[in-house]
């Protein structure tokens, strides 16, 4: 199995990106999986572009992109994208679109097919706080999971993808009060647990994951 895993460069005024900082860090491989690493500029259709030319490139199984989502405490599995940019900020190359569908033919919203719940339990084997998540945002990293969901319908760039955001790393929070924060190490075995889980789950495992709220 071949792995592509994406993760943005620094956006809102940030230095760093947990997520790129971590994914430099995941073996090249884990057990019998490939692991094709690849950092994503963090503006909305060229984004995606990157991620088709590397998808071209080494035409993976699997292909899950990794963000930042700073104020979150654990690793979150995204259950679905929705068909809608919305930015609260502009990205790096200032446009902020606002109530714009990402594809005109694309569905409502895709949903992950990876074993995001078998993914969740991984992390927590390992010691590493994880949920299930059910909304990716509505700025790029959304945009960029229903890109690829889209994508693999219609292109057949990969088998399966999906998205996983990530905590601030803690020198994202020297200036920040009581913002919560993961060692980059921990991220980056987290993210490992997680390709681990996909290699041995075909079909995710049957657990609780919803929430209330």
């Amino acid at each position: 199995m071949r792995v592509l895993i994406t993760g943005f460069d620094p956006f809102g005024g940030e230095k760093i990106n947990p997520a790129w900082e971590a994914i430099k860090g995941i073996k090249d491989t884990i057990g019998d999986i490939e692991v094709i690493k690849l950092e994503i500029p963090t503006v909305f259709h060229r984004a995606t572009e990157v991620i088709i030319e590397g998808a071209k490139a080494c035409e993976p199984d699997v292909i899950i992109a990794v963000g930042q989502a700073g104020g979150r405490y654990d690793m979150t599995v995204e259950r679905v994208a929705i068909n809608i940019d919305d930015a609260r900020i502009a990205d790096n190359e200032g446009a902020q679109p606002i109530d714009v569908k990402i594809y005109e033919d694309g569905e409502n919203a895709y949903f992950s097919n990876l074993p995001i719940k078998a993914m969740v339990e991984e992390m927590k084997k390992e010691g590493i706080p994880a949920s299930v998540s059910n909304t990716a945002g509505t700025f790029v990293c959304n945009h960029v999971m229903y890109s690829i969901m889209y994508h693999i319908e219609k292109n057949k760039i990969a088998k399966k993808g999906g998205f996983i955001h990530v905590p601030y790393i803690p020198e994202q929070v020297v200036d920040k009060k009581n913002v919560p924060y993961m060692e980059t190490s921990r991220i980056t075995k987290a993210l490992e647990a997680a390709i681990k889980a996909i290699g041995a789950n075909e079909k995710d495992i049957k657990a609780v994951g919803g929430t209330e709220f």
